[in-house]
């Protein structure tokens, strides 16, 4: 008797997904599919705006990492009012950095403590009362509490440079609107403890070596897991460092085999073509030139550990090449290393934002430059779930006229759908009984990408899930709620 498996909504998702997975009459998996089905049209919202806006405007996308759109759009307005990324002074583009870094470093934490680390913990088939950020307070306290210190020292740094920890207003069309003051470097370099750097930090180093620790332990998991050979892409700098504000584009395969080749990001649209499926309103990215069937690639903390070839932070770099030797010197294609890069990223993010509160530009005042006005412009960043693309055209009457975006999630789309077939076919195909433990591997593989999330239940373990199982005749058999 054919079935059909539905899990809807899925958690982790900004907005609503879901997720089907059709069973044969042997309970073999025939198809699966990840849904995004809430449509948000942003892209529409924006036009007739002033450009001016832009910045502010589209971080409303998402509460999450609205930095990253803030600045993303902030880099395309610079080219509207005539300035390169390289020609921001040097306050300018130095706070901008230190907002995005100390973004980078609180979406990290909360990704992988609040989000990532009770299913690694407890493991998949735990309680759900158990398997969340509670647990982990009342089996581990010192762990728990460095969870919250780590991700509020990021948003600490954001609200010093961005006026605001959520939704802040920091960037502007060439520029900023503040410098840093003396008392603001002091209070997030020196504390008061813990809020201090350097053990902002150590704590991230630790949790490194937490990391390391579980996957020496666990290695058939953590190896094994949703792997599978893709390409990968994200910016890197001119010398190929990794690089989160600026830099080109950079694409390899699975060997390591260099497929992109540094090119100039406002050239996106030479090299990235978008395909449009009827069961989903997210679009599927893919290099053109490999074309729609072999032309996807991941995004984010993986990719960008792949891509670079180097971490131009001392203490990052020691843990970036135990990373790259573990696969000797290949990308890595194992989807629960994700994990591992991102704490990695978490602690280089750390040591960028101490070298950046040392440097004395941030007390300058030249804050705006212009140039000649054009009507295009193209900003891209490497957000915490990876590479973020915003292009904007704007008319004669200052107003936004066009707006592309491609989020990091989009660009994450058909490995997501690749790694809940695998976990469908490896897990749950053949078997006569659905457990919660299976539905929540599912989860994981979704999970490991940090999608644009809505967190809150989740992270209490309330998560609301409904599965139906119907026969060929399209008639409910059974029904689990949780």
């Amino acid at each position: 008797m054919a079935r059909k498996i539905v899990i809807e909504p899925v958690t982790r998702v900004e907005g609503h997904g879901k997720v089907t997975i059709r069973l044969d009459d042997k309970n073999n998996v025939s198809e699966s599919r990840l849904h995004i089905v809430e449509f948000r049209g942003f892209e529409r919202f924006v036009q007739g705006r002033p450009y001016w806006e832009a910045p502010v405007l589209v971080q409303r996308l998402c509460g999450i990492c609205p930095v990253s759109h803030h600045l993303a759009a902030a880099k395309a307005m610079d080219q509207v009012v005539g300035i390169e990324a390289d020609g921001l002074s040097p306050t300018a583009e130095k706070m901008r950095r230190l907002m995005h870094y100390g973004q980078m470093f609180q979406s990290h934490a909360l990704h992988f403590f609040h989000l990532a680390a009770p299913d690694l913990l407890f493991g998949a088939d735990a309680d759900p009362a158990i398997r969340n950020v509670i647990g982990i307070a009342l089996t581990n306290r010192e762990l728990a509490t460095r969870a919250v210190l780590l991700r509020k020292y990021g948003q600490e740094v954001i609200l010093a440079t961005a006026g605001k920890k959520i939704h802040g207003t920091g960037a502007i069309p060439g520029g900023i609107n503040k410098n840093l003051t003396v008392e603001e470097r002091d209070a997030l370099l020196k504390g008061p403890a813990p809020y201090d750097v350097d053990t902002m930090i150590n704590w991230a180093e630790e949790a490194v070596e937490f990391l390391k620790d579980y996957h020496s332990k666990n290695r058939e998991l953590m190896d094994g897991f949703a792997a599978f050979p893709s390409n990968h892409l994200s910016l890197v700098r001119k010398d190929g460092g990794l690089d989160f504000y600026h830099g080109a584009l950079r694409a390899v395969d699975a060997d390591g085999k260099r497929i992109l080749d540094d090119v100039d990001y406002r050239d996106y649209l030479k090299y990235i073509g978008e395909e449009v499926r009827t069961w989903s309103y997210m679009k599927f990215p893919y290099l053109k030139f490999l074309g729609k069937a072999e032309g996807w690639y991941r995004v984010g903390p993986l990719a960008r550990l792949n891509v670079c070839d180097f971490i131009p932070t001392p203490r990052a770099q020691k843990q970036f090449e135990i990373f790259r030797a573990y696969t000797g010197g290949k990308p890595n294609n194992m989807s629960l290393h994700m994990h591992w890069a991102r704490l990695i990223e978490l602690l280089h993010s750390g040591e960028v934002i101490k070298s950046l509160l040392l440097d004395p530009d941030l007390q300058n005042t030249e804050l705006v430059r212009k140039g000649k006005k054009r009507g295009e412009g193209v900003g891209l960043i490497e957000a915490p779930r990876g590479t973020l693309f915003h292009h904007y055209q704007v008319d004669e009457n200052d107003q936004i006229s066009m707006a592309n975006l491609i989020v990091s999630t989009t660009n994450n789309n058909e490995p997501m759908n690749r790694a809940v077939d695998w976990v469908a076919r490896n897990v749950i195909s053949g078997k006569k009984e659905i457990t919660e433990g299976m539905l929540n591997r599912v989860e994981i593989a979704i999970r490991a990408y940090d999608p644009c999330l809505s967190c809150a239940t989740h992270a209490l373990g309330r998560m609301p899930l409904a599965v139906e199982l119907y026969n060929a005749a399209g008639e409910l058999i059974d029904r689990k709620t949780r």
